[in-house]
C-alpha cells in the first residue's frame, strides 16, 4: 500500500511534459531542479497527495523561489472538453468531417487521392503540406528571448507561437492538436508527481538508466514471472518463541525448527539488483509501509535496539551514589516494563517469506533503497521487509560447516564478566550472538525445502540453479526463470524432454541403477542426463511484449520508435514427486480382425 500523501525522505517519480522520467528523493528543506523548466523547493510538494500535476509559477519580486500551482483537471483536459462540445453541438463537424479525413502523404508524390462513395479526401499532395518553418514567422532568436522574458509558466509563449503561425487555419484538426502537443511539451513548466512503483521504476531504468542493470526485463515480463511463479501473499506472520536464552547458553539454547509452521515461501535467485525481490514482495504484499506505521513507532524501535547493546547488563552494576548528580547529567526517559527479546529470538516471519539465493559475500539488492529499504544497514528502521525477506549464499546452501558465520559456536560470557566490559565489547558479544541465530535459522529452513515457488532471473546457467534448487521445492510448486537470451532456456528446456524422460523410465540408465528416490532427487547430473527429467512436467518457453500503437482512422500502426534491447524468454514448469519402482502400463487389450479385400483387376 502507498502512502496516500509525500513523505518526507520517500522516493518519487516526476513526470514531466516532455515524457522524460526523474527519480528523486523528496528531501525536507533543500531544492529539486527541473532543468529547464525550473527550480522550487522540495517542501512545496511534502504531506501533498500523489497524482497531481503541479506548475512552477516565476518567482514573485519578493520571493526568492519559485511557488508551485496545482492545476486543476479543467485546465489539463481543457482542449478535449472544448472539442466534445463542439461535436454536441454540430455533430457534422465530427470526426467524420471531411477536414478530419485528410492525411498528408510523403515528400515528392504531387496527387490527391479522393474516395469515391464518400467524397472525402484521403491523400493530399507535398504542395498543400504546411511546413512548420516556412509558415512561423517568428524567428529563433525571437523564441529564445520570449523564453527568457516568459511569463505564466510558459503558456505566453505558447500562445504567441500560435498567434504567429500563418497557415494555422489550414491545418487538420490532427496536425493541429499534435501542433500545440509539442509546444506545450516544449515549453510548459510542469511536472505531475507519481509514487515509485515496480513498472514505474522498471521503465525509468529501462529509457533513462542502463537495461543491463536489469537484464532488460521489462514491466510486462516482470508480470509474467509473477503470474506463472505464483507468487502471491502467503498467510498471516508466524513468529518462532523467543527461547529466552541467557548469555551463558549457546547453541543448545536455540529455538528449533517446526518445519510445520514454513508455508508460503518463494525461492529467489535475483541478478536485477533487487528488482525482481521489489516485484514479488509487492504482489505478496510486503514492499510498502502502511499508513498506521507512525513515527513514534519507527522512534521507539530505534530505541530499543540501541539499549539493547549497551545497557542489557548495565542494571546490576549502577553505583547507587550521588543520585541528582547522576539525574543531572544522564536525564533518562521513563521506561516500560516491556519484556525485550534475547539474542537468540528469531526475527523472521515463518510464512510470506522470500529467500533470496546469492553468490557473493553479500546480495546485490541496492534498488530496494528506492522503497526506503537498505539490506545491508545493521539497524534498520522498521520496513515489512525486514521480517520477510532472508538472504544465504550458495555456500552456506551446499556447504554450510564451511561457512564460520554458521559453523562457529556462538559466543557465552557470564553476567558479571559482562558487566566489567566496555560498552562497544557488549555490544558486539550481543551483536555476534544475533547474527548466529539468525544464519541459523535461515540456513537450516531453506535446507529443509517445502518451498512454495521458484523464481530465477540471472546471468548463471539455469541448469546449475535448478540442479540444487529443485530438491527443495515442494510437490507441484511452479518454476519460472527469466533470460534475455533464449539459448540457455532452451538447453534447459531440453534436459525435460519426452525423449529423456522415456529413457529416464526404462530403466536402461546404468548410472541410476540402485538410487533411492531421495538420491534421484539430488542427482548430481551425466553428460546424456544433466538434470532429473522427471523432476518438473508441462515445461515451456515463451515470450511477451506490450507495444504501443497509434490509432487513428486510417493510419493504425505500432510505433516504430520504441526502444530496443533484448525481448526476453520465460521458461516454466512445475515440480513433480516422481513414483518410485518401475513404471509399466497394464490392461486387458482386444485384437481387432482385420478384413482384407483383395480385389482383381477385370481382364480385357
Amino acid at each position: 500500500m502507498h502512502h496516500s500523501v509525500i513523505k518526507p525522505n520517500s522516493w518519487v517519480a516526476l513526470k514531466l511534459p516532455s515524457g522524460v522520467t526523474r527519480v528523486i528523493q523528496v528531501t525536507p528543506n533543500t531544492s529539486i531542479s527541473l532543468g529547464k523548466y525550473g527550480t522550487f523547493p522540495a517542501n512545496l510538494i511534502l504531506e501533498r497527495p500523489y497524482y497531481l500535476t503541479f506548475e512552477v509559477q516565476d518567482k514573485l519580486p519578493e520571493d526568492s523561489f519559485s511557488r508551485l500551482r496545482v492545476v486543476p483537471p479543467s485546465e489539463l483536459y481543457a482542449d478535449v472538453f472544448a472539442e466534445e462540445d463542439a461535436e454536441c453541438a454540430n455533430p457534422a463537424a465530427g470526426p467524420g468531417s471531411n477536414n478530419d479525413a485528410v492525411i498528408a502523404t510523403a515528400e515528392g508524390e504531387e496527387f490527391s487521392l479522393v474516395d469515391a462513395e464518400s467524397g472525402n479526401v484521403i491523400a493530399r499532395s507535398t504542395q498543400e503540406v504546411i511546413d512548420e518553418n516556412a509558415r512561423q514567422k517568428l524567428t529563433q532568436a525571437e523564441i529564445e528571448e520570449l523564453k527568457r522574458d516568459g511569463t505564466n509558466a510558459g503558456k505566453d509563449v505558447i500562445a504567441k507561437l500560435l498567434l504567429s503561425h500563418a497557415a494555422l487555419d489550414q491545418k487538420t484538426s490532427f496536425s493541429l492538436s499534435k501542433y500545440k502537443l509539442l509546444k506545450t511539451k516544449k515549453y510548459i513548466r510542469r511536472f505531475q508527481v507519481l509514487p515509485i512503483d515496480v513498472p514505474t521504476f522498471s521503465n525509468w531504468q529501462l529509457e533513462e538508466r542502463d537495461a543491463s542493470k536489469i537484464l532488460d526485463i521489462r514491466a510486462e515480463m516482470m508480470g509474467l514471472v509473477g503470474c506463472w511463479g505464483n507468487v502471491h501473499y502467503g498467510g498471516e506472520d508466524v513468529f518462532l518463541e523467543d527461547p529466552k536464552a541467557t548469555t551463558e547458553q549457546g547453541e543448545e539454547a536455540l529455538a528449533p525448527l517446526q518445519e510445520d509452521l514454513l508455508a508460503g515461501r518463494w525461492l529467489v535467485v535475483d541478478d536485477t539488483g533487487g528488482l525482481l525481490v521489489a516485484a514479488m514482495a509487492e504482489r505478496m504484499g510486503v514492499l510498502y509501509k502502511e499508513d498506521d506505521e507512525t513515527d513514534e513507532a519507527a522512534e521507539e524501535e530505534e530505541e530499543e535496539t540501541e539499549q539493547k547493546d549497551t545497557e542489557r547488563a548495565d542494571g546490576q552494576q549502577q553505583e547507587t551514589t550521588s543520585d541528582t548528580t547522576s539525574l543531572a547529567r544522564h536525564p533518562k526517559r521513563p521506561r516500560d516494563n516491556k519484556s525485550r527479546d534475547s539474542d537468540f529470538a528469531v526475527p523472521f516471519s515463518q510464512t510470506n517469506t522470500i529467500t533470496v539465493l546469492h553468490g557473493a559475500s553479500q546480495p546485490n539488492l541496492s534498488f530496494l533503497n528506492y522503497w526506503n529499504f537498505d539490506v545491508t544497514a545493521p539497524q534498520h528502521p522498521p520496513h515489512p521487509l525486514l521480517n520477510h525477506l532472508l538472504t544465504l549464499s550458495w555456500l552456506q546452501l551446499l556447504k554450510p560447516e564451511l561457512d564460520t558465520s554458521y559453523s562457529t559456536p556462538p559466543l557465552t560470557a557470564d553476567p558479571e564478566t559482562l558487566s566489567i566490559w566496555k560498552p562497544s565489547r557488549r555490544g558486539n558479544f550481543h551483536r555476534k550472538r544475533r547474527r548466529y541465530a539468525r544464519v541459523r535459522h535461515i540456513v537450516d529452513s531453506t535446507r529443509a525445502g517445502n518451498f512454495s515457488g521458484l523464481v530465477c532471473a540471472s546471468t548463471m546457467d539455469p541448469i546449475s540453479i535448478l540442479k540444487h534448487a529443485l530438491p527443495l521445492l515442494a510437490g507441484g510448486a511452479p518454476v519460472a526463470i527469466y533470460s534475455p537470451s533464449l539459448e540457455p532456456l532452451a538447453t534447459l528446456a531440453d534436459c525435460f524432454s519426452v525423449a529423456r524422460r522415456t529413457a529416464w523410465n526404462s530403466g536402461h540408465v546404468a548410472e541410476i541403477q540402485g538410487k533411492t528416490a531421495e538420491e534421484l532427487e539430488k542427482w548430481e547430473g551425466s553428460e546424456q542426463f544433466p538434470l532429473n527429467p522427471t523432476l518438473l512436467l508441462g515445461t515451456s518457453i515463451q515470450t511477451s511484449r506490450a507495444r504501443k500503437w497509434q490509432v487513428l482512422p486510417g493510419r493504425t500502426h505500432p510505433l516504430m520508435t520504441e526502444r530496443g534491447g533484448a525481448d526476453g524468454f520465460i521458461f516454466t514448469g512445475w515440480r513433480a514427486k516422481p513414483a518410485e519402482g518401475k513404471i509399466a502400463a497394464k490392461g486387458k487389450f482386444k485384437r481387432r480382425k482385420v478384413e482384407e479385400t483383395v480385389s482383381t483387376p477385370a481382364s480385357a
